[in-house]
């Protein structure tokens, strides 16, 4: 490991900034074939993968598998769902149970794209050798692990509220900024 990545000091040192800029690039061509070719978003395709490799799912399950939160999930299964690609019934007898499952036309879509996937993400896999990414690999796994170490271990007081944190921080910046011109 780089000394940068141990030791950050710029944005592009920082792991995840690397990783997110890897995954906009390395994603741009599967974006362009998903809604070019195929009209349907990244979280679409997401969502429909999960369900051919996971069946029948309710959809806090499929939220929780696809590392969404319910709102963007329920909105990626109601667009599977517009598109014919998935259907989602209720639970009998609790109409606020319901299950998501691919249609046959989800189900064949998934067995057309995949393999296009498959193989952008293999020409891009390609440029390592087998050391290089058998190393890659294992470094992935225990990145993910520690993260969901993190994950529970930090901040574990603090929600995700977007709408409220900018107000609450644009105060307490104008606090400290006032603070620092003696105001």
């Amino acid at each position: 490991m780089t000394l940068t990545l141990r030791e950050p000091r710029t944005l592009d040192d920082l792991l995840n900034y690397r990783l997110l800029r890897l995954y906009a690039l390395a994603g741009a061509p599967v974006i362009r074939l998903l809604e070019g070719r195929y009209g349907i978003s990244r979280r679409e395709w997401r969502l429909l993968a999960l369900l051919a490799a996971h069946g029948e799912l309710s959809p806090s399950a499929l939220a929780e598998q696809a590392h969404l939160d319910r709102p963007r999930a329920t909105r990626g299964v109601q667009m599977l769902v517009q598109k014919s690609l998935a259907r989602r019934s209720a639970q009998q007898g609790d109409a606020r149970r319901a299950h998501v499952k691919l249609t046959r036309s989800g189900a064949k879509l998934y067995e057309e794209l995949f393999p296009q996937i498959a193989a952008i993400n293999a020409r891009l896999v390609e440029t390592l050798d087998l050391d290089a990414a058998t190393a890659l690999d294992q470094a992935l796994t225990r990145l993910t692990d520690e993260a969901l170490r993190l994950n529970q271990s930090t901040l574990s007081d603090l929600r995700a509220d977007r709408r409220a944190g900018l107000a609450r921080r644009a105060r307490s910046w104008a606090d400290v900024d006032g603070a620092a011109n003696g105001n």
